[in-house]
């Protein structure tokens, strides 16, 4: 649905500059009738609300003449037709801005940043990508928010290094006065860029490369959870288990939250090191510092497998006492089967309120997107709904797990 506050003011701009258009009317205008300039224009106001044929449009843009007083309208008017996703026609007015050199250059600027806006919602990235390159070239007013549509564009492509180079051009200079603001927005892509790039070292097992990478992500926003879960792979895969550790510990001063992405990998950490006891303070370390039911599962894990069925069993009825939980709920029913065995009707009855549990949670989500709300199964670096990096994370609700 097309936002009222937008449609009223493309209306408003579209009445001021048609009267401003009226007094400017080329000489190839004047020939043409009041009567007729009118019937057109509400030609094409009738386009707005009931989507008749093009040639309506054509109308529309006919009657109004283009010239500095009457861009606006016809921006507005074009961006409109792109929110309401007919960009074919949005492109055409746009185009139709372009094509009339006697306007001053920052206006043919502003045409220009709309056409590529236009193609960038049509998909045709390639042509977008020409136009921002050529509005960065000729237009220093212009230079932040065509690198940005600009790096937008090299994030979709997936052009890594490229993106990493524009965004860059996004930082401020640094001063010998004062330190200069920066884009935590721009910090956050710029380090998952590396990230994605280390990703791919990996992949082919240039560690050498993948570190210097992930290096780079951490100088970029030295809270990128995700560079310090790569760092851990990038140590582990080498046999640095230590240093693996090390660097996985990190995530728990960075956002404690996303200690439930790490715990698997430093468990096998600590396996190798044979340091089952630093696992296990770590873990009760977490989980003062906040009760993370995914850190509490891993405890009772653990607790079964050098304590024994019962302290583990004791271990999370205590803890579901004081924090209750879908997956707590879940583990201790799994660990009353186990110890059940013998009895079939126990057995049977604890089976069935398992089922059910299980059907509970597995309809939970367990990871949000802190800006718009997007919920899913799995993590996703980059938000699929709201185009944010690094803020999808674990749900902590305690009912949700």
């Amino acid at each position: 649905m097309i936002d009222v506050w937008l449609l009223l003011l493309v209306f408003s701009a579209v009445a001021i500059g048609w009267f401003l258009g009226r007094r400017t009317v080329t000489s190839k205008s004047q020939s043409r009738s009041p009567s007729l300039l009118q019937q057109q224009y509400y030609k094409g106001l009738n386009y707005l609300l009931n989507d008749h044929s093009a040639s309506e449009l054509d109308a529309f843009i006919n009657a109004l003449d283009v010239n500095s007083e009457t861009l606006d309208t016809h921006i507005a008017f074009g961006n409109l037709m792109r929110r309401k996703g007919d960009v074919e026609q949005a492109i055409r007015i746009h185009q139709n801005l372009l094509s009339r050199p006697s306007l001053p250059k920052e206006h043919l600027h502003q045409a220009h940043l709309e056409l590529a806006k236009d193609f960038i919602s049509a998909g045709l990235l390639d042509r977008a990508e020409r136009l921002l390159e050529e509005l960065i070239a000729d237009a220093p007013e212009f230079h932040q928010i065509a690198t940005r549509y600009l790096v937008e564009i090299l994030q979709d492509e997936k052009e890594w290094q490229r993106a990493i180079d524009k965004a860059q051009l996004l930082l401020p200079k640094k001063s010998l006065l004062k330190t200069p603001a920066i884009d935590p927005i721009v910090q956050k892509a710029l380090s998952h860029y590396c990230c994605e790039l280390a990703d791919h070292s990996l992949q082919i097992r240039n560690y050498h490369r993948a570190r210097t990478q992930l290096k780079q992500a951490l100088n970029y926003d030295r809270n990128c959870v995700r560079a310090s879960l790569l760092l851990g792979r990038c140590e582990y895969e080498t046999a640095h288990y230590e240093k693996a550790i090390k660097s996985l510990h990190k995530i728990r001063q960075q956002n404690i939250d996303y200690v439930s992405e790490s715990i698997e990998l430093l468990k096998q950490c600590y396996e190798k090191t044979g340091g089952n006891d630093g696992f296990r303070i770590y873990l009760q370390d977490c989980l003062h510092e906040k009760p993370l039911v995914s850190v509490m599962l891993v405890l009772v894990d653990d607790i079964l497998r050098f304590e024994g069925m019962e302290n583990a069993m004791t271990f999370m009825a205590n803890e579901l006492i004081r924090r209750p939980s879908l997956k707590g709920t879940k583990k201790l029913l799994e660990l009353r089967l186990s110890s059940a065995m013998s009895d079939n009707v126990i057995h049977q009855d604890l089976s069935q309120l398992q089922t059910l549990i299980d059907r509970l949670v597995e309809n939970k989500p367990s990871y949000k997107c802190h800006q718009c709300g997007f919920t899913g199964k799995r993590i996703h670096w980059l938000c699929p709904s709201c185009k944010h990096w690094g803020e999808i994370a674990p749900i902590q609700q305690l009912e949700s797990h």
